[in-house]
């Protein structure tokens, strides 16, 4: 037996080693499961604008998709599809939108909007799902082990920039931008990237450029739609440029976005520039870089899907979303090729040493990664509104070479070139500028006072109003206290923010008057302001006078004053971060009282904050520049007498001098400030003018109260001494400095510590910020997809969610139901419109109660008729007829019983109607899509319901074949030959009953043939009306 046993086990073997050699198969088969559909997202703001939209992403995509599927030779392991993604318009927001795409596709052609390419690219790589995207911008993106998953399908649009750049030595460099997010976003990005390789963009503006703010500026990087292909704010900035002369060959003009596709040329006349004599003038100074085009014409590869179209009439980015879903497509084939999963980085990789014919040029793709399509620069013809060949930009090469044609520069040169050291790897090219050196200007010019450059000269304009690079940079600000506020506009006149040679700068802006003449003693206080060189003192760049202001310039830093940090409730301050403030505060007080110079204004207004959370002193020397210029002192009022030392509120005509004493009063009264966190005195309760006169008289002394617990005891003890009401027992800046010191025990107060702490803190507060969000953002998703899903099949909701096209259905059988409310009219007239909605509420609740319990799709409700069907969306075998039979007797049960609440003595008694056959089914409209039956089954049925009976349920031959066959006990009579409405004359039935089917049904009046049933339903319902009228209308005894 133990023998048979074992024999039976070794039988066994091969079936159990067969299972094991399958299961191997399965695992070690690359991308089994990624055999099905494989999804690509072609993500863009499609919506956003009519150019946008004109790129027809869904033709591009089909075109590109169905071509790949019917290759052959392409092995991609699945079949592809794809799914148009909205961007949304707002860079804020788009990343939010990319975050919910993650689920709906397996990688994405995209994104647009180069200003969150960073973000989607390391989250795409956290989902290791593929980034291909033609206008992405950060040179960081090409560094394969931070960004794995990404790959470009055009070059980098700043290489192509760069290579043109360097061929015709143009270093300095103006970008122009429309508003919108995404060109204000880019221009930003080109910006940093041009710079990162060294060359001295200047004016990044989205608005308002006049022709001496690009004095020293040879090319116009225009961010914005290309006029060829639609753009307004181009054509309009274009001619603005033209009425101001700035097209007369003194500036290149570039349009950017032709970096990003292939502009048709060829065989091509710009209707725009034909019919607008002064564009097509103004386009003479333009110079069109554009992706290089093997074609004759636009047309030629797409003729089926976009026949009729002119070039002009679609956007070129077409070419593009094409190219980049056919690079998807020849990246899977590789990884297939390889036996490598189809995961994100894995496509990305096999992009490398890859040749292929694209949409109208051949693409092609080092063994880096890198692409390398040809670009060529176009010029007008100035003439005819064609453009023409005339340099390749061969990027494999590094080199732009001569096509044939020359370029036509305005006044017949090109503009002068700059120093070729610009573009020399490993040479620092300053163009002569020193940034220690002292300045002043006028109206007319900008002098150096340094005598070893005073021979020369620069414009005033060279410190250019930032209004418009504000905006494009969201720091707004017009605080005269050097505040930094997120939400009012700069503006031409209250603006202390400039761009100075591309830097920004701070304006501290005095009265003109005072400083007409510059005296030599103020000259000198100038030069000591320019020799003070350190970590905590906001460096003093020069000053200059103009249309009735004068004002010093000093670095801006962009966190604001420390006032407006600890105003600033998002920012968390801990002890270590606020130490690392005052300690940065008190090296530099004792710095400039090292050099003898008492800053006499001291303040946390006057205390800046730069990006790294440096503090900065600033408006030191203001008073000696002041008292040297003899300029009137104006009256202070009370609330900025707070830093103020007693002795000088007592003594203002020696308050301007300023002292060292003085300035250790004001940095206690700064150290209450942060240590609480609050404005001066704000616990006192009193007005400022109240806390100035009792500072001014005491006794009492009166100084702000600071609780124990806020602060360091050593702290409280050393702000105390601070504010002496004497000035000898005030403690020099230099005691200061060693007591903070030992205050945090030895501890080193690192910013960076500080920082790493709050980041660390503010992690675990965004983690559970996020997770809060998410769950009310599901919880919200699940309602709107409850409510979607009730009001269309979910296949069909899911299906309009992804952007999809839902095609029309056929259903070769589906049962229809159709029910109305017998003399509904009569009843209408008879109540108040808001009794009628209640009517229809209450009895429809009634009926979707009912429809729950049985496999049917409510279609619509129109009035008093209800529509049900079955068999659709999803198909059920025959079941259709006998769900909706169940249904139909379950409604009747229900009415019999039914009130309606104002009129409760009126039965409401419906007519039921039931046909089956096939029909067709599909969604009608975009803005409110509805899910809608076609066919002569739906007539049929309703043909049913108006030629039946109250309280019957009328159904016709092909609903009774299939309820006989179904053998559950209908119960069905015969009604006789009916006339149908555009049917003729067909035997109907009425359904009555089913076996084991106990619930009570009505009682269908008695109507004799002949008799007028409906004019009989009116008057009974007439009567019974008037008749509880006269019973509420009777009086009560």
């Amino acid at each position: 037996q133990g023998f048979v046993g074992r024999r039976q086990s070794l039988t066994t073997l091969p079936f159990y080693n067969f299972l094991l050699w399958v299961l191997l198969g399965v695992l070690t088969f690359p991308c089994c499961v990624q055999c099905l559909i494989f999804k690509v997202g072609v993500l863009g703001p499609w919506n956003c604008d009519p150019v946008y939209s004109k790129a027809l992403p869904a033709v591009a995509a089909k075109l590109a998709v169905g071509r790949i599927n019917e290759d052959f030779s392409l092995d991609l392991g699945s079949k592809l599809d794809f799914v148009i993604l909205q961007e949304a318009c707002e860079t804020s927001k788009a990343l939010t939108t990319f975050v919910y795409y993650e689920k709906m596709v397996d990688g994405f052609v995209g994104p647009t909007n180069p200003g969150y390419c960073d973000a989607a690219s390391l989250l795409s790589k956290n989902w290791d799902k593929a980034i291909f995207s033609w206008a992405c911008i950060n040179y960081e993106l090409d560094r394969i082990k931070g960004y794995p998953t990404f790959a470009r399908t055009l070059p980098s649009p700043t290489r192509v920039l760069f290579t043109v750049l360097k061929h015709f030595c143009w270093a300095n460099i103006g970008i122009v931008s429309s508003n919108e997010d995404i060109w204000m976003d880019t221009a930003g990005k080109v910006a940093n990237s041009l710079r990162s390789q060294g060359l001295p963009v200047g004016i990044v503006a989205s608005v308002g450029m006049n022709e001496t703010e690009m004095e020293s500026t040879l090319m116009i990087i225009m961010c914005m739609h290309s006029a060829l292909i639609g753009g307004e704010q181009q054509t309009a900035f274009l001619l603005k440029a033209h009425e101001m002369g700035l097209t007369k060959g003194r500036y290149v003009f570039v349009p950017y976005d032709t970096l990003l596709y292939s502009l048709p040329y060829a065989n091509t006349s710009y209707f725009l520039l034909q019919n607008n004599t002064k564009l097509r003038q103004a386009y003479d100074a333009v110079l069109t870089i554009t992706v290089s085009s093997d074609l004759m014409s636009f047309n030629e590869p797409n003729k089926q899907f976009i026949n009729g179209l002119l070039a002009f009439q679609v956007n070129p980015l077409f070419g593009t979303i094409y190219n980049g879903i056919y690079l998807l497509a020849k990246a899977m084939h590789n990884a297939r090729r390889a036996g490598k999963w189809l995961s994100g980085t894995n496509l990305a990789y096999f992009t490398r040493n890859m040749t292929f014919s694209g949409f109208n040029q051949k693409i092609q793709i080092d063994t880096e990664g890198e692409s390398q399509t040809n670009y060529v620069i176009l010029d007008s013809d100035g003439w005819e509104g064609q453009l023409y060949r005339s340099y390749m930009v061969d990027l494999s090469a590094d080199m732009v070479r001569f096509a044939g044609k020359s370029i036509n520069f305005p006044g017949g040169s090109p503009p002068p070139s700059d120093s070729s050291c610009w573009f020399e790897p490993n040479t620092i090219c300053t163009g002569g500028r020193e940034s220690l050196v002292l300045l002043c200007c006028d109206l007319e010019d900008l002098t150096f006072i340094n005598p070893q450059l005073s021979k020369r000269k620069i414009t005033i304009e060279d410190l250019g109003d930032s209004k418009s690079a504000i905006d494009n940079n969201s720091m707004h600000s017009g605080d005269p206290h050097h505040s930094v506020d997120s939400i009012t506009t700069a503006t031409h006149e209250t603006t202390n923010v400039a761009v100075y040679e591309g830097d920004w700068v701070w304006l501290k802006k005095f009265e003109e008057g005072h400083f007409k003449e510059v005296k030599q003693s103020t000259t000198k206080i100038f030069t000591k302001m320019k020799d003070l060189r350190n970590e905590n003192i906001n460096p003093f760049l020069g000053f200059f006078t103009d249309c009735d202001m004068f004002a010093v310039v000093t670095e801006h830093c962009s966190r604001g004053s420390l006032q407006d940090l600890l105003r600033n409730d998002d920012v968390k301050l801990d002890w270590m971060f606020k130490s690392s403030l005052l300690l940065d505060l008190i090296k530099g007080m004792k710095y400039l009282h090292h050099r003898e110079f008492p800053h006499g204004r001291l303040k946390s207004r006057n205390c800046v904050v730069d990006g790294r959370f440096v503090l900065k002193i600033t408006d030191y020397g203001f008073n000696e520049l002041l008292e040297s210029q003899k300029s009137p002192q104006n009256l202070v009022p009370p609330e900025d007498q707070f830093w103020t030392a007693p002795e000088f509120l007592r003594d203002v005509e020696n308050s301007r001098k300023g002292t060292y004493k003085g300035d250790v009063y004001s940095f206690a009264i700064i150290l209450q400030e942060v240590v609480v966190r609050g404005l001066p005195y704000c616990m006192l309760g009193l007005t400022p003018a109240e806390i100035i006169r009792k500072v001014k008289k005491p006794p009492p002394m009166c100084r702000p109260t600071v609780a124990p617990d806020q602060a360091p005891l050593e702290c409280i003890q050393l702000m105390k001494q601070c504010w002496s009401e004497q000035p000898d027992r005030r403690p020099a800046f230099d005691e200061i400095f060693d007591r903070f010191k030992l205050i945090n025990k030895g501890k080193k107060t690192n910013i960076i510590d500080s920082m790493l702490r709050m980041l660390e803190q503010y992690s675990s507060n965004l983690e559970d910020l996020i997770r809060e969000r998410t769950e009310e953002l599901e919880v919200e998703k699940q309602r709107t997809e409850k409510l979607l899903s009730e009001m269309l099949p979910p296949s069909v909701a899911e299906a309009l969610k992804t952007g999809a096209t839902v095609e029309p259905e056929y259903f070769d059988q589906v049962t229809i139901y159709f029910s109305d409310i017998v003399g509904f009219t009569t009843i209408s007239s008879l109540s108040d419109p808001i009794e009628v909605v209640d009517l229809l509420n209450d009895l429809y609740t009634l009926f979707d109660a009912v429809l729950s319990n049985h496999d049917v799709y409510k279609v619509e409700t129109i009035g008093d008729a209800y529509m049900v069907a079955s068999g659709l969306p999803k198909r059920n075998g025959n079941k259709h007829a006998a769900e909706i039979a169940n249904m139909s007797l379950n409604i009747l049960s229900s009415v019999g019983t039914f009130q309606m609440r104002h009129m409760p003595g009126i039965p409401v008694r419906i007519r039921i109607g039931i046909h089956s056959g096939s029909c067709v089914a599909g969604v009608v409209g975009l803005t409110m899509p509805r899910y809608c039956l076609f066919g002569d089954t739906v007539n049929t049925a309703s043909r049913m319901e108006s030629t039946g009976l109250p309280y019957r349920i009328h159904v016709n031959m092909s609903t009774v074949k299939i309820l006989r066959s179904l053998n559950e006990g209908y119960k069905i009579d015969i009604r006789g030959m009916t006339e149908l409405k555009g049917k003729g004359i067909e035997e109907t039935y009425w359904l009555v009953g089913k076996e084991n089917f106990t619930k009570p049904l009505p009682k269908p009046p008695e109507i004799k043939p002949g008799d007028n049933w409906q004019e009989m339903v009116t008057d009974e319902i007439k009567t019974i009306f008037r008749k509880a009228n006269r019973e509420v209308d009777k009086p009560k005894i």
